[in-house]
């Protein structure tokens, strides 16, 4: 079976005024199998976002070539959810509202969507009760914690039923223990949809947590220099012997990489 996702190869450089264009990523080669979760670790700057945005569509590589559902991406694709640190929720719209937007945009939803608004807003709140807000889909997001906020974009971004959800660091400017809750509320939300999720993280614990695969990114140009498969069963203790070994081993992994 060919894999969900594939990075080919892949080159991409930034153009920039005179000589300073930035290479970001070289010859960087990922595969990832359909319902798979894996998560993208390495140095800060080193490409990691890069790669998503290659992935979803909003760039194209330079060289190489990136292929999802067994189309080449040639511009912004149908298929993905993306979720970022910032929730960027809409403060005009209800947390309702927000979580809706996607199917005022996206294809096929948008153009029945206004016939349909009201199936469409009870599998939102379906959804909201998922992650924890019930209650809470008529208030404002100034009403609404960072931690809520961002249950609420982790539902709009899954508001389509994407096939590739593509998260870039959404728990990272949450408190320890509201991103735990929001890791077991991700993690729970995966193994009952199976989408496959391609994970940013700079928390080397939130990687090993959640992912199938922890691939470790060189310092820029960004490519692909370790994959290590977690085979710990979910869910997952942080305390265990294995889990504590595996984490440091991905720090030194990538402590050696920033050396390099």
């Amino acid at each position: 079976m060919k894999p969900f996702v594939e990075i080919s190869d892949v080159s991409l450089m930034y153009p920039g005024a005179g000589a300073s264009e930035t290479l970001a990523l070289e010859h960087a080669t990922l595969a990832i199998d359909k319902g798979e979760f894996v998560a993208v670790v390495g140095p800060s700057g080193c490409g990691k976002s890069t790669l998503l945005k290659l992935v979803s569509g909003l760039h194209a590589p330079t060289k190489g070539g990136v292929i999802v559902a067994g189309h080449e991406v040639a511009g912004p694709i149908k298929i993905v959810g993306m979720a970022f640190q910032n929730p960027i929720m809409l403060p005009w719209r209800t947390t309702l509202d927000n979580v809706l937007l996607p199917l005022e945009i996206v294809e096929p939803h948008a153009s029945r969507f206004r016939a349909n608004r009201a199936s469409y807003a009870e599998k939102a709140r379906t959804l909201l009760g998922a992650v924890g807000l019930d209650g809470f889909a008529d208030s404002y997001p100034w009403q609404l914690s960072g931690g809520m906020q961002q249950r609420a974009s982790l539902c709009r971004a899954l508001i389509h039923e994407p096939d590739l959800l593509l998260l870039d660091e959404p728990f990272g400017a949450l408190d320890a223990f509201t991103r735990e809750e929001l890791w077991a509320v991700l993690r729970d939300l995966w193994k009952a949809r199976q989408f496959t999720v391609i994970l940013v993280t700079h928390d080397l614990t939130e990687a090993v947590y959640l992912a199938d695969h922890v691939h470790v990114c060189s310092k820029r140009p960004g490519r692909i220099v370790t994959s290590r498969k977690v085979e710990m069963p979910h869910p997952r203790d942080k305390y265990a012997p294995d889990f504590v070994a595996l984490v440091r081993e991905l720090h030194n992994g990538i402590a050696e990489v920033r050396a390099a």
